[in-house]
């Protein structure tokens, strides 16, 4: 049996409020999204944690979604969320927004209003930062902090009924001017935006700030434990303020690492450049580190919740290698996908001496590493497709596969000789020709041969042709939003290779999108959303290795 996991800072805590008696018990937690864009894969760390959290134990989690900036909010980003959500395998208690509470929350800002503890500013954005000081020197209050009680009630009371510009007013709290924490020196609560929202339409014209909705929504919706990711450290006493003053239920918030991934982005303003300047096709491309990207490009729910478990959760910042999500999908499509035979770089193999009008049914296990999943019929003939890499005609001395004079075995068929090819008027080979031995049949082979290469083919005549995509890592250096100069400069131009003639075994003209297959010596492929009647798109999921581990090796 393997060792139990020991319980990570968030379950430590969970675990002793629970003994205490905190809440009675209760575990509640919340994922929060903001509908701005679609979900990626530092979403799911944080999805798992959040939901994970309230199964171990037996509680629930909330999806309140974050909605209070309509400029940049859409019921597009909010389908999508809850599609992703449920596809890594969750499901919420309730589903609630932000917006569902712009009544309530207005209510507790004017009650902050009546204790004196929030007024109505006329600064512009750049009076108001230099208000807050620095680090170092204390802010200075703006002419407009000591206006009266009844004066900052008629006036937030206006800036409702829409009386004011975008920009011309704001309400502040009223905290410390010279707390060493910035956020404590007189946060802006509400803004006003003249903006369609897409669920309150245009009943409302002024939007609570993220600090001053979030914590409250938390409290309203009686949340237990609040987890977000490390830069709301420094927020954490302004959530606790808010609360104390309004002396509402008292929800607490917790803070982990965010994930941070290899060879991509996580910032929801730079994937939003890469697709609205068509560098990608869109939120699924599947080189995204959106989860539909990944779903796009053949990752499974399994796979991810098993790299959020193998990553943990930690207290620091740290970078995690993208292979580790790789290995990831690897470990579990290798047990789970089909093998199948497909060439993505043709060249006809003719075995000269087998009937011309004859076609044999080869027998395949669809996965050795799965006894329960059966076996197909191949059609052979004596015209075949093989990889061009497959054949040199002057190979070095340890090249076990196809050349002038050497045998390899083909799968699941026979055993063949080279003796011959032919090339065009550039050089290029056109034909291979070749010999097979009658007796050495795989699964009978009485032939005594000893072969020491098998390579994958499929027949000419049966084959089907699709359309392969060679996905690889959309950046070329491991941390392009750290690197000098736009981050866009360091897309990898190889990041995806369409081969539009690829040749597969005729059963997987019959592959529905979203099945996965392993292409023989070739990697892990899934069928895209592309796929029509007429034509068959794959996807490569993965490589069979981490090669670019050996690129790392050889730089």
């Amino acid at each position: 049996m393997s060792e139990e996991r020991t319980l990570n800072f968030l379950e430590q805590i969970v675990e002793e409020d629970i003994a205490n008696g905190v809440n009675g018990g209760r575990v509640l937690t919340r994922f929060p999204p903001e509908p701005n864009g679609y979900l990626h894969i530092g979403h799911a760390k944080s999805i798992c944690l959040n939901f994970g959290l309230a199964q171990k134990y037996n509680g629930k989690t909330n999806l309140r979604f974050d909605d209070t900036n309509p400029v940049t909010e859409d019921t597009e980003y909010v389908d999508s969320i809850k599609a992703d959500i449920q596809w890594l395998g969750f499901n919420w208690a309730q589903e609630l927004y932000a917006s569902d509470y712009f009544e309530q929350i207005y209510n507790f800002a004017v009650q902050l209003i009546k204790k004196g503890l929030a007024y109505v500013d006329d600064s512009t954005a750049e009076e108001i930062a230099i208000s807050k000081g620095t680090p170092t020197e204390p802010g200075k209050g703006t002419p407009y902090r000591n206006r009266s009680v009844a004066e900052n009630l008629d006036l937030f009371e206006r800036m409702r009924k829409g009386e004011f510009k975008d920009g011309e007013k704001v309400l502040r709290a009223k905290g410390d001017l010279a707390s060493p924490n910035m956020h404590m020196r007189d946060p802006i609560m509400y803004r006003i935006k003249h903006a369609h929202h897409h669920r309150t339409g245009d009943n409302w014209c002024i939007y609570p700030m993220y600090d001053f909705a979030h914590g409250q929504s938390d409290s309203i919706e009686n949340i237990t434990h609040s987890v977000c990711t490390l830069e709301f450290i420094p927020h954490r006493p302004l959530y606790n303020w808010f609360i104390e003053q309004l002396g509402i239920f008292p929800s607490h918030q917790y803070e982990f690492a965010r994930l941070n991934l290899t060879y991509t982005v996580m910032s929801k303003r730079k994937l939003l450049q890469l697709v609205n300047e068509k560098h990608v096709t869109g939120w699924d491309d599947p080189r995204m580190p959106t989860i539909s990207g990944l779903r796009r490009r053949g990752y499974t729910p399994a796979s991810i919740r098993a790299f959020c478990e193998r990553i943990g959760v930690q207290k620091r910042d740290n970078m995690i290698d993208v292979s580790l999500l790789e290995f990831c999908i690897r470990e579990e499509l290798n047990k789970t996908a089909n093998r199948v035979m497909a060439v993505l770089d043709p060249v006809k193999l003719v075995i000269t001496n087998y009937p011309a009008d004859q076609v044999e049914e080869m027998t395949a296990e669809n996965n050795p590493e799965d006894p329960n999943s059966g076996t197909r019929t191949l059609p052979f003939s004596n015209t075949l497709y093989i990889e061009r890499e497959d054949f040199m005609e002057e190979p070095p001395k340890k090249f076990f596969r196809l050349g002038p004079g050497l045998v390899v075995r083909l799968k699941n068929a026979y055993i063949i000789k080279g003796e011959g090819f032919e090339k065009d008027a550039d050089g290029n080979i056109t034909t291979i020709y070749a010999t097979y031995f009658p007796e050495s049949k795989s699964g009978g082979d009485t032939t005594g041969l000893n072969v020491k290469g098998t390579i994958h083919w499929v027949s000419a005549a049966h084959a089907a042709t699709v359309e392969v995509r060679l996905y690889d890592r959309l950046f070329k250096v491991e941390d392009p939003g750290s690197e000098e100069g736009d981050f866009k400069s360091y897309i990898n131009p190889d990041s995806l290779q369409v081969i539009s003639n690829a040749y597969v075994e005729p059963s997987l003209l019959k592959a529905k999108p979203g099945e996965r297959f392993q292409f023989l010596r070739k990697g892990y492929f899934c069928v895209d959303t592309d796929s029509t009647a007429e034509k068959v798109v794959f996807n490569r999921t993965v490589t069979l290795k981490d090669t670019w581990a050996k690129e790392a090796k050889k730089g």
